[in-house]
């Protein structure tokens, strides 16, 4: 690392997570180097005192850490061995933390091509939205080894709630832990759209229904939180695309099948999130599935004046798994 009190960390995917965690970055004292597709979304940075790098191995080179928040897995793949990528710039020794909602091939495919090189590598992908990334509040699952997650703490720290950054285990960890976490997300999301508007339709009233899962042993964190972007709302989230989501959905029912789990619930979540990339579109908000029931129904599921205001007491905490949760995971990541 760099002799400076503080680690030089090149970034690379300044998307609507990207760009939120670099200003937090910037805002706690770290020299950055940054680049993206779009060199315009680098010019805030850059006003700061940021250092603009035409490739990812230009980054790499001028850094002590190099951290990527991209949307796929091939993104991370080109990113990293590509040309112009940062294995070319990295110098031995280095370290590199996927911040993306990736795989565990990919790192694996890296770390077994560098094996001389001593690199450090970490996947630590994050949950929160684009909201818990502008507020410096996400959450981060970090799989790797633990002398390289204490010596990089104050950086995570800088993007994300301290009390939330986990070290979940080994090389691989990360991934695996926000892949279900996502599915578990989008599974609640699917279970409270079709439970809702059941219930609705069999002439119980909206807050009602909602008032009185929430008092049993049903209730979740997505029923009294994040739905209410909906149901107070109607805000799809169209800061994480429906695409997005389906990429990350995918990605789950891989990994389920790579360890050889069958997944009869996930593989029916995924499908239903794919009906609604059909129905509305690619850009569409993560939670449009919820729009299929309401479709179905006839109506929208809308909280009047009254159960808004009971409900807002609970609200504060509705943070989703993504980056895209809020008006991100388009977390590019």
């Amino acid at each position: 690392m760099s002799t400076q009190e503080r680690p030089i960390v090149g970034f690379i995917g300044l998307g609507s997570m990207g760009g939120g965690m670099t200003r937090n970055l910037q805002a706690a004292g770290f020299a950055l180097v940054v680049n993206d597709v779009r060199r315009e979304a680098a010019e805030e940075l850059i006003a700061g005192g940021a250092r603009w790098a035409d490739s990812a191995a230009e980054v790499a080179a001028a850094s002590d850490v190099v951290i990527t928040m991209l949307p796929t897995p091939r993104h991370v793949s080109d990113v990293v061995s590509g040309a112009g990528g940062i294995l070319e710039g990295i110098r031995d020794g280095g370290t590199w933390v996927d911040m993306s909602t990736s795989v565990p091939e990919v790192a694996d495919a890296v770390r077994a091509a560098t094996a001389d090189r001593g690199l450090h590598i970490l996947d630590a992908p994050v949950s929160g939205m684009s909201v818990g990334a502008a507020r410096g509040m996400l959450q981060i699952f970090i799989g790797g080894d633990a002398a390289d997650v204490a010596r990089l703490r104050p950086v995570f720290e800088a993007m994300g709630d301290p009390e939330r950054i986990l070290h979940v285990g080994g090389h691989g960890a990360g991934y695996a832990v926000k892949l279900m976490i996502n599915q578990l997300w989008f599974s609640h999301l699917v279970a409270t759209a079709e439970v809702l508007a059941v219930g609705v339709k069999a002439g119980v009233e909206l807050g009602v229904l909602r008032d009185a899962l929430i008092a049993s042993p049903a209730n979740s964190n997505f029923l009294q939180h994040d739905v209410l972007s909906i149901l107070r709302d109607g805000d799809y989230d169209e800061g994480f695309a429906l695409a997005l989501a389906c990429k990350d959905l995918g990605l789950s029912v891989d990994l389920a099948r790579a360890v050889g789990m069958p997944i009869e619930l996930s593989g029916l979540v995924d499908q239903i999130f794919r009906r609604a990339k059909a129905s509305y579109g690619d850009r569409a908000g993560e939670m449009q599935p919820f729009q299929l029931y309401e479709d179905l129904l006839g109506v929208r599921l809308r909280l009047d004046d009254g159960a808004s205001a009971r409900s807002g007491a609970s609200a504060h905490s509705g943070a989703s798994a993504h980056s895209g949760t809020s008006a991100q995971t388009g977390q590019a990541a």
